[in-house]
């Protein structure tokens, strides 16, 4: 067992809802009124998606972008604002390789974290008089998480039924430890993953074309398998 220096003073929880912007201000100021100053800020709350953009309501794709992107994006200016008078401080974005890529069934999720992707990095580009300010996006692949028991689908009352198998995705721990590994080397991006989604990710970055192919052919199984309730 590794013992811990820190003590109750260094640990404060919040309770936070990133659609409440108008909490965020204060939740900033609590949290620099406890330890008087904000190193890190890490973007790690929202949700996915698993329906077909043809059967989903309209209602669903604005609270994908409400939480996932307006949210995050709302936290992180109220920090920035402190990390700017310190001329110091990292943002850490979770996105997702399906903000560098497009998969069926996930149409909304991957919309929201090409908006987190294409904000953050025209965000780093405002700040080159900040050089100690990092702006790191980290692209996971698939991750043993909760968030196939929280997706969205095609209506916001409705949750899935089935979550599946999450054997195959890359244990908690381990994408925890690399995105520690990523932030402490200041990484712009990081993807995340072991193959074959990490080929994939490759194959869209330099040959599109293959890409489109396979993820035609894998797209219309995987909305089969969707379908037929796997």
């Amino acid at each position: 067992l590794e013992m811990s220096n820190l003590s109750e003073k260094d640990i404060l929880v919040l309770r936070l809802d990133l659609t409440d912007r108008s909490s965020h201000e204060a939740a900033t100021n609590s949290v620099l009124k406890h330890f008087g100053k904000i190193d890190v800020l890490v973007n790690n709350g929202g949700r996915s998606q698993r329906s077909l953009f043809v059967d989903t309501n309209m209602d669903v794709y604005s609270a994908i972008m409400e939480l996932n992107y307006l949210g995050t994006i709302s936290l992180t200016k109220h920090v920035l604002n402190h990390m700017i008078q310190r001329k110091k401080g990292k943002i850490v974005t979770v996105s997702s390789v399906m903000g560098i890529m497009g998969a069926p069934l996930a149409s909304g999720y991957c919309a929201s974290k090409h908006a987190l992707q294409g904000f953050f990095n025209s965000l780093r580009t405002e700040l080159t008089d900040y050089p100690e300010i990092s702006i790191i996006n980290i692209c996971p692949g698939p991750v043993q998480s909760k968030i196939i028991q929280n997706v969205f689908t095609e209506n916001l009352a409705k949750s899935l039924e089935t979550s599946g198998d999450q054997s195959h995705k890359m244990p908690t721990d381990r994408c925890v430890r690399l995105t520690l590994v990523s932030t402490a080397n200041d990484l712009k991006e990081a993807w995340i993953s072991d193959h074959p989604y990490l080929a994939v990710c490759y194959l869209w970055q330099y040959a599109p074309t293959w890409a489109w192919w396979l993820m035609n052919r894998m797209g219309k199984r995987r909305i089969q398998n969707f379908k037929s309730g796997v």
